[in-house]
């Protein structure tokens, strides 16, 4: 399948043309390693849902912990 622009709903590396999204968030690797809280506020559209499901995806790879979403 060819990469798109997806304008609606999470994006997907392998079917969207896309920025990585946890590199626009580099200190929410350390807030997850210290076990705080944080929260993701930002407008609509503007990546929050896509760099959820790409920090638990990545925290699933790594086996030391599980994460949902």
């Amino acid at each position: 399948m060819e990469k798109f622009f997806n304008v609606a709903g999470p994006c997907f590396p392998a079917k969207h043309y896309m920025l990585p999204a946890l590199d626009r968030m580099p200190e929410i690797r350390r807030l997850v390693e210290q076990e705080t809280y944080f929260v993701i506020h930002a407008p609509r559209q503007t990546g929050k849902t896509t760099t959820v499901k790409a920090l638990v995806r990545e925290i699933n790879a790594k086996g030391d912990a599980v994460a949902l979403c």
